[in-house]
């Protein structure tokens, strides 16, 4: 077991877009077309669960070693920023992006039945064959797994599944649960409150109550004061980052993202308390992982906290495991974080992946 702490000053590195244009398919279910001459750089739809679910697979030379991304949300695809945000990243590793089932261009393609609810179980299945549709198109065994916040929870899900499928798990600031982050996340907001006595913030967390809650609109009061006071404490991204696209920066893109994440939060948080944030708990399901499981924990995360991510790391039985705690970080994305992400895969598992 490896604990690692990045020092501020070594995390200066910002990340430059290499610039490959997305462009929609239309019409039937296609497989992955690819859109630009170069060694990969396929963007489509592909049959994955049922439906058809928005893949992309970019690099400079198939023969790296790929990464499966694992957005979070679970309504928030990577796909319209990832060019902006690990673009650089295409020079060591093949980058496969996908919309997760009721998220961006896949929500938009196959608008939800009323009486389809997004599981665990189901979305699992789904990225499962999403890595066998990567891996095959590039003529792989394995392909590296990365799954942040909501996304690591179900990155997890999947390697747990099928550890066969993956060289390694790198999981940042996973969710565990709703009670389990939640609870945490809401006493230390209000400690936190007390102690810079804003009185604004903890009557709103006083009117909400502890978690768990029946009203859905209750978590987004919590992710309202843990943004405000991470702001206080943690480096921003860049805004050039949270900048759609070409391809994802049209009106009916956009569209489909909002109403994506507003149809995949409802799910999330359930109109009752009873949705998927409610009935995830992590750690009851398995603590014995078959494959290399790296976390990479903002230090400054009110949300996923570190307290909480290192109980369930240190309780992990697997071959290889790594705790790093990124300072200057909170819960969401930004340059040391990513910085840190990229240490992890370019120094520690890409020497390894055969």
């Amino acid at each position: 077991m490896i604990i690692r702490t990045f020092a501020a000053g070594c995390l200066l590195a910002l990340l430059v877009a290499e610039g490959v244009n997305a462009a929609e398919t239309s019409g039937r279910a296609v497989h992955a077309k690819e859109m630009k001459p170069g060694p990969i750089a396929e963007e489509g739809f592909v049959p994955i669960g049922g439906i058809d679910q928005w893949v992309t697979i970019k690099g400079y030379d198939r023969s790296h070693p790929a990464v499966l991304f694992v957005h979070g949300g679970p309504g928030n695809p990577l796909s319209p920023f990832a060019d902006a945000v690990y673009g650089s990243w295409k020079k060591e590793f093949i980058l496969a992006q996908w919309d997760q089932r009721g998220a961006g261009k896949t929500y938009g393609r196959n608008t939800p039945a009323g009486d389809e609810a997004l599981t665990m179980e189901r979305m699992t299945a789904d990225g499962i064959q999403v890595a066998e549709h990567v891996a095959r198109r590039l003529e792989k065994n394995k392909v590296i797994l990365m799954g942040d916040s909501w996304g690591a929870a179900l990155a997890a899900h999947m390697a747990k599944s099928r550890p066969d499928l993956f060289h390694a798990l790198v999981l940042t600031s996973p969710l565990l649960g709703g009670r389990q982050d939640l609870q945490a996340s809401h006493a230390r907001l209000k400690e936190l409150a007390r102690q810079e006595e804003d009185e604004k913030t903890l009557a709103a967390l006083d009117a909400i109550g502890a978690p768990p809650w029946k009203n859905p609109r209750h978590f987004s009061v919590l992710r309202r004061a843990v943004r405000a006071y991470e702001l206080k404490r943690a480096w921003p991204a860049p805004p050039s980052w949270w900048e759609p696209a070409p391809g994802y920066d049209t009106l009916q893109a956009r569209t489909d993202y909002t109403k994506g994440e507003d149809y995949s939060f409802l799910q999330f948080v359930g109109p009752k308390g009873d949705g998927m944030l409610w009935k995830l708990n992590l750690p009851a399901s398995g603590l014995k992982l078959k494959l290399p499981v790296y976390f990479i924990q903002g230090e400054e995360d009110l949300l996923t906290m570190p307290a909480v991510t290192k109980r369930y790391f240190d309780k992990i039985v697997a071959p290889v495991k790594e705790y790093v705690l990124v300072p200057r970080t909170g819960h969401d994305t930004n340059p040391p974080i990513i910085n840190a992400q990229h240490r992890i895969l370019a120094e520690t598992i890409r020497p390894s992946v055969k």
